[in-house]
């Protein structure tokens, strides 16, 4: 636990940026019946709906730098896992080393390259990333689950019917939140874990 909290205390550095990376599945649902506007321009939507299945979003965010990607597939397999993360490296061309912070998902770890590329090319984008996983039951360190959360509340708010309706409108919240480069602002401690979270601590006699 502590050592994802002081992958938070490191400075913004294009070098070696801290990226945290994070998915959740979404159901698709649409409308059974058209909805309509009353007499004083008010649109009803009827209580019924019909269930398209589901869609995987995955997140990823640079807390420090305001900037965040991301990804609408049809599944959350090792290979949509190893692309995406080909998409966080293509992020920073530039940087030395990429830390990336995500929880313990049985595809979240390097094995996913091996098994998706080439093993020239899994050695090559593993070498960009430094991997550190949150705890387990601690996903809530994770700041890309943070991130998820506000996407889920001012922008999934809502049916969405189909895949690529999916992906246009969570498109156009990640441009929008990018312009104003929202930042996240992390204030939990070392210390404040020590002191709220002292019962996880081994009890030395």
């Amino acid at each position: 636990m502590e050592n994802v909290i002081d992958v938070y205390t490191r400075p913004e550095d294009p070098a070696h940026p801290v990226v945290c990376m994070d998915e959740m599945p979404k159901q698709l649902t649409g409308e059974c019946r058209e909805a309509y506007t009353d007499g004083h321009g008010v649109e009803h939507f009827d209580t019924e709906y019909v269930r398209n299945g589901t869609t995987n979003i995955f997140m990823a965010v640079d807390p420090l730098a305001g900037r965040r990607m991301t990804k609408v597939s049809a599944r959350k397999t090792k290979q949509d896992f190893a692309y995406f993360v080909e998409d966080i490296a293509g992020m920073y061309p530039d940087a030395e080393r990429i830390t990336l912070v995500c929880d313990n998902l049985n595809t979240h770890d390097f094995g996913s390259l091996y098994e998706t590329f080439t093993p020239d090319k899994a050695h090559a984008l593993m070498q960009r990333f430094e991997l550190v996983h949150t705890p387990k039951h601690g996903s809530w360190l994770n700041i890309a689950e943070i991130e998820l959360s506000v996407l889920s509340k001012q922008c999934l708010n809502r049916r969405i019917a189909t895949e690529e309706e999916m992906k246009r409108h969570v498109l156009a919240w990640e441009t929008d939140r990018n312009k104003r480069c929202a930042k996240v602002d992390w204030r939990f401690q070392t210390a404040d874990a020590r002191i709220k979270l002292k019962h996880l601590y081994p009890v030395f006699v």
